[in-house]
């Protein structure tokens, strides 16, 4: 008989030399049995499982999946299925398989085991509790692994590769094991860890480069670094990824330039024998000559005409060659809209279309090209489908699919479909996954299903705090995805009818000198049909003046303000259907019941302010609106209220002529005067809000913003209103509003301190902010950044200086979660001072952020 055995770390070797060795013991066992046949089949007359020591014979008999009785052949696929299938059980270190008995067409087997042994305790020396406890975690170190060769192997390696990638490039790791008396065939480990000296790079040197400079070359080493003094955001540790990407890094650099068979020849990583914690990198570069493009020829296309493609590819004839302008020109695949010439097919059905560059012929440093096109035939969609949605409703998410069934594929629309899904903040954009299925290009025809994650859409605001002289208590509620048409069904109530894409939110926030109260509805798709949005809000607002000598509220002294808005919001198709166009009527009726604080031009009276409001904006933001990580938006906005002065007749410049403005001795009554300026309020109101987000490298990202605010008046001799002015400076967060003002942030300077008492009438505020995601999980989403801003707030377009601007930096971090909103804290230093009668700068500032993005 011959035995067949393999170590668990040798088994793909093992599997494929299986059935050799049972033709060895095939003929073995002819030789001593006469009766045996090679290839027949026999019955298992009894199963023997030897070498067991925590496991029972009939548990590795279940596991084979042998039985007495069974039919089986000798040798055969079904044997070497049944040990393939013991050894991926990996608990067993070994396995053998004998032939004991043959008689007649019965047989008697053998399975011999040697089990792995059992980790019962681990000790890691050398690192702190912190390492430790991650170390264990991510090699499962735990009670109850089994302790294969490879098990061993694998975690030593993770251990040095760890740290490693943290610079300790000496890290020895060394595992022992010693015999646990306790249990049967268990044992315990002791990890011993010496990570060393953290070593760094002292010195990156290249030999063979003529054409470009040392210090450019290593520029182009974007995370691989020598030690600097003045460099404290990059360490210079070495670790082989990132240095393996910086080579390739650095090769497309010289590609870029032309350089199209350069090369590194050899790179080397010496001991610094000055300093045994750091190493010196020395890059042996091979630059080779610059070559041009020549001729570019299409072949193969019918579709698009060569001028069309020649548009799109942008290299001529003369241009320095340039392989990796080149590469993205055909298919950019860092971009999914990307403006090449594959996505121009895949934009127009044609799915299956295979585009390659290839060189025919170089002469001298002229290198000509032939761009080849197998067009293939045209695709449509057929079965588009949706899963995962467990709240949403059905037709909230086909409406907003770009891929309709019978239609010609577009990549774009898979894209914009991706964005559409991932804007309406019902889903964890970051998941979102179109899955192509049934691709049948003989039919040209494809099917595509949209995996979904559902997401928090509804949030809760609730704050309790001392301000504004008392116990300031807030009570908010939002949801993001309601149904309005289920809200008299009980059954819908899971806490509240979900699932149609609506918006409700009501807010609530009192103290004993002010309540506020507000309700807000939206519906996105009115009707049912097309993208019109219909809006309505409510809003009431009542101040009290404080009493100096109770400390209480003197409810005698009151400022009310009651309004509401109605909107209509309508996506265009010219230019594009990023566009849309919103307007909006609104009314807000203020009551001042003795109400003197010098915040007004008058204590009692009454306003009323009946506007017009329209905006054009457009938003490609993708595909977070939380993160979103391209793409752009911005809105220009006027609100406008009825030129009463044109209509009324009435000479504001000399009210005080008028007798019923005067006192009994002739002097005007200034109070009745604002009073009837401002019955009916009249202004215009220009706002301009454009934001771009620009992807730097890897996940971080570049947020440009610019701002810009003006109110004005029709009639000078009516002057500006007193009311919807800028307070910029500080976290752009407000409490309560009482005259329907605007709160701009500008970090790294106190709250509304970079306007006067009464606001500004002008404004304009530029920002730069890189963001980056810590993590985007649909439970939290955090990311950190740094910022630079500067704006002002001016009275009037005279004093518009926009280089006369506030500045301030600093960093800050955000967390997002579903239930409670945006949170997050920037520390922002501000380089001038709100007084520009001081000339020391503002220093440093702290702003929370609750529920507000900047």
């Amino acid at each position: 008989m011959e035995k067949r055995a393999n170590n668990s770390h040798h088994k793909p070797f093992y599997g494929s030399f299986l059935l050799g060795l049972f033709l060895l013991v095939g003929l073995g066992i002819q030789a001593q049995t006469s009766g045996f046949v090679k290839g027949r089949s026999y019955v298992i007359d009894s199963i023997k499982v030897s070498g067991l020591k925590s496991f029972n014979a009939q548990t590795v008999i279940s596991y084979s999946g042998l039985r007495k009785g069974q039919s089986i052949s000798l040798p055969g696929e079904e044997v070497s299925g049944i040990i393939n299938k013991l050894w991926g059980l990996e608990l067993f270190s070994d396995i053998n398989f004998y032939v004991t008995k043959v008689q007649g067409n019965n047989i008697d087997l053998e399975i011999e085991i040697v089990e792995l042994p059992t980790l019962t305790e681990v000790k890691v020396n050398g690192l702190k509790k912190g390492k430790t406890e991650a170390i264990i975690k991510d090699t499962e170190l735990t009670a109850g692994k089994k302790l294969s060769e490879s098990f061993l192997t694998n975690t030593k390696n993770y251990i040095q590769n760890k740290f490693k990638k943290e610079g300790f490039l000496n890290t020895k790791v060394t595992l022992n094991t010693v015999v646990d008396t306790v249990g049967l065939n268990t044992y315990k480990m002791v990890v011993n860890v010496d990570k060393g000296p953290r070593v760094k790079i002292d010195e990156i040197n290249f030999e063979g480069n003529e054409i470009y400079k040392t210090k450019k070359l290593q520029n182009k080493l974007k995370k691989t670094k020598h030690t600097k003094s003045v460099r404290f955001w990059k360490k210079s540790k070495f670790n082989e990824d990132d240095f393996n990407d910086d080579l390739t890094r650095l090769i497309d650099f010289y590609k870029e330039e032309g350089y199209r068979d350069a090369r590194v020849l050899s790179d080397t990583l010496i001991r610094n024998p000055d300093n045994p914690k750091s190493v010196i990198l020395n890059l042996d570069i091979e630059e080779g000559k610059k070559y041009y493009f020549g001729e570019i020829n299409y072949i193969g296309n019918t579709v698009y005409g060569n001028s069309v493609l020649q548009q799109i590819l942008g290299l001529k004839k003369g241009d320095t060659y340039n392989g990796v302008l080149l590469k993205k020109r055909i298919a950019d695949t860092s971009k999914p809209d990307g403006n090449d010439i594959t996505n121009l097919y895949q934009n127009s059905g044609y799915l299956f279309s295979n585009i390659n560059a290839v060189e025919v012929s170089a002469v001298n440093d002229t290198i000509n090209f032939e761009i080849r096109i197998t067009e293939g035939k045209q695709a449509n969609f057929n079965k588009i489908s949706i899963k995962g949605n467990t709240k949403t409703n059905d037709h909230v998410i086909y409406r907003e699919l770009r891929t309709k069934p019978g239609e010609l594929y577009s990549k774009d629309k898979l894209v914009r479909t991706v964005r559409e899904l991932g804007q309406l903040g019902f889903f964890d954009a970051e998941q979102i996954n179109p899955e192509m299925e049934n691709v049948d290009q003989n039919a040209g025809t494809i099917d595509v299903k949209f995996d979904l994650v559902e997401s928090g859409a509804s949030q809760i605001e609730l704050q309790g705090g001392y301000g504004q002289g008392g116990f300031i208590g807030t009570l908010g509620l939002s949801f993001n995805n309601f149904s309005m048409r289920n809200i008299f069904d009980g059954k819908s109530y899971k806490p509240l009818p979900m699932g149609d894409g609506q918006t409700l939110a009501l807010r609530l926030q009192a103290s004993q000198f002010y309540n506020t109260y507000s309700f807000n509805f939206s519906e996105p798709w009115l009707g049912g049909e097309q993208p019109v949005q219909f809006s309505t809000s409510l809003q009431h607002t009542i101040q009290y003046r404080y009493d100096y000598f109770t400390g209480l509220a003197d409810k005698t002294q009151s400022f009310q303000i009651s309004g509401v808005t109605l909107g209509l919001a309508k996506r265009l198709q010219i230019p594009d259907d990023f566009f849309q166009l919103s307007q909006a009527l609104s009314y807000q009726y203020y009551n001042l019941q003795n109400y003197f604080t010098g915040l007004f031009t008058f204590g009692n009276g009454e306003a009323n302010n009946l506007a017009y409001t329209i905006s054009l904006s457009r938003n490609n933001t993708r595909i977070n609106p939380i993160f979103p990580t391209g793409g752009s938006s911005f809105n220009i906005s006027a609100k406008l209220t009825p030129p009463y002065s044109l209509i009324s007749g009435v000479d504001y410049a000399n009210l005080g002529d008028l007798p019923e403005f005067q006192d009994a001795n002739g002097n005007p009554l200034i109070d009745e005067i604002d009073q009837e300026r401002f019955r009916w309020l009249e202004f215009y109101k220009i706002k301009f809000n454009g934001t771009w987000y620009t992807p730097i490298i890897d996940k971080l990202v570049l947020k440009t913003q610019a701002d810009f605010g003006f109110i004005g008046s029709y009639n000078k001799d009516r002057g500006n209103i007193p009311f919807e002015r800028f307070f910029i400076g500080g976290d752009g967060m407000v409490n309560y509003t009482l005259d329907g003002r605007e709160t701009i942030a500008l970090r790294g300077y106190p709250n509304q301190s970079l306007s006067g008492n009464d606001g500004s009438i002008l404004y304009n505020k530029f920002s730069l902010e890189l963001r980056y995601p810590i993590t985007l999980k649909p439970s939290a989403s955090i990311y950190a950044l740094s910022f630079l801003e500067a704006g002002n707030g001016y009275d009037s377009f005279r004093e518009f200086d926009p280089f006369n601007s506030k500045r301030s930096a600093g960093v800050g971090v955000r967390i997002f979660m579903p239930a409670f909103g945006l949170l997050g804290i920037d520390f922002g230093y501000g380089f001038d001072n709100a007084d520009s009668n001081v000339t020391t700068p503002n220093g440093w500032e702290t702003h929370f952020v609750i529920g507000q993005r900047f």
